[in-house]
């Protein structure tokens, strides 16, 4: 019951303030990795139609936790 008050605070407090742009999708209510993805889609092929150069590189560092201790990342 605690977390979820807390989190009820938190939220509405960084939704008055605005401290998370509207590009955030993690974490955000009604948003996900889908919706980053779509997003993004939109955006590149916005500029490809437009005639401008594109360039993606994709990097996935979720094996890269698993090699590190977590007793170090802890610390």
């Amino acid at each position: 019951m605690m977390e979820w008050l807390i989190l009820g605070v938190i939220s509405k407090h960084i939704e008055e303030k605005k401290a998370i742009r509207s590009s955030q999708h993690g974490f955000t209510k009604g948003k996900s990795c889908l919706t980053n993805l779509i997003a993004f889609y939109e955006c590149m092929t916005g500029w490809i139609d437009e005639g401008r150069v594109v360039d993606v590189v994709c990097l996935d560092f979720s094996k890269a936790f698993d090699t590190v201790s977590h007793s170090i990342l802890i610390g």
